[in-house]
């Protein structure tokens, strides 16, 4: 997967992507990351990509002509056809794991950090970017969201981790919470991990992970539960008519709740 990244500062990159799982995901070639100043992409001399918001305001806004410039000359380049363009903001659609997935099986990702007061809006209606936020709070600049959001997909980039379970059975891929995890020894200063865990009950184990999830997801994010459908009622028949005694097909089998 080839994710390319716009940004003001290439230079906040480096240590992030040059550790752990992305630095591997790297080496094999899963996962191909390539910064790109959007100041050599502007017009101006004293390479400036910023300027003062029309009708007054405080701080600067990020120029359109760099951002076009530098998204226009990536399209140029092989392999960037189909990416997708993402701009980092906190006006965009939350990420969430099930976005992340999506992400995940596209060719490539073109992701534009933001900075200063906000972009030229121009951006968005010119360009028209998949917009995405990191959460319901504001960044000094879109660099940091875009290392989470690489983090997040790439990890789900076949092959990044290994074994498919990794990400199958984590928070949120199934819409709850993870089930609580154990590792050696058996016992640490008086707390004993779960008898079922030390059961070798395969069947057992799963059920009990299942029922902690559910309970854990119950108390710390209950909004992440869907309320159970209600039982539809019975139709009553008409006043003055008989019922006919025929059944319905949907009646024989009636749908079980959501």
């Amino acid at each position: 997967m080839l994710i390319d990244i716009c940004t003001l500062f290439p230079g906040m990159f480096p240590g992030v992507f040059g550790e752990s799982i992305l630095r591997i995901a790297q080496e094999k070639r899963l996962i191909d990351i390539v910064l790109h100043d959007m100041r050599d992409y502007t017009l101006n001399k004293h390479g400036k990509v910023d300027d003062k918001p029309y009708g007054g305001g405080p701080g600067m806004v990020l120029a359109a002509e760099p951002v076009f410039r530098a998204v226009e000359a990536l399209r140029t380049l092989p392999k960037r056809g189909a990416s997708e363009l993402v701009l980092l903001t906190p006006q965009g659609e939350r990420l969430s794991q099930t976005l992340a997935r999506d992400l995940s099986k596209r060719p490539g990702l073109i992701l534009v950090c933001g900075h200063y007061e906000g972009f030229d809006e121009r951006i968005r209606t010119g360009l028209r970017p998949r917009e995405i936020s990191i959460g319901d709070y504001v960044l000094t600049g879109g660099e940091f969201a875009a290392m989470v959001v690489v983090d997040a997909v790439a990890r789900l980039v076949p092959g990044v981790l290994g074994a498919e379970e990794s990400t199958r059975d984590e928070s949120f891929s199934g819409g709850l919470l993870e089930y609580p995890h154990y590792t050696r020894p058996a016992e640490f200063r008086g707390m004993r991990v779960p008898e079922v865990l030390l059961s070798g009950h395969h069947a057992e184990i799963a059920k009990w992970r299942s029922e902690q999830s559910r309970a854990r997801t119950a108390i710390r994010r209950p909004d992440l539960l869907k309320p159970e459908a209600p039982e539809p009622e019975p139709k009553r028949p008409a006043p003055g008519r008989r019922p006919s005694g025929r059944t319905r097909k949907s009646d024989r089998h009636p749908r079980s709740p959501s």
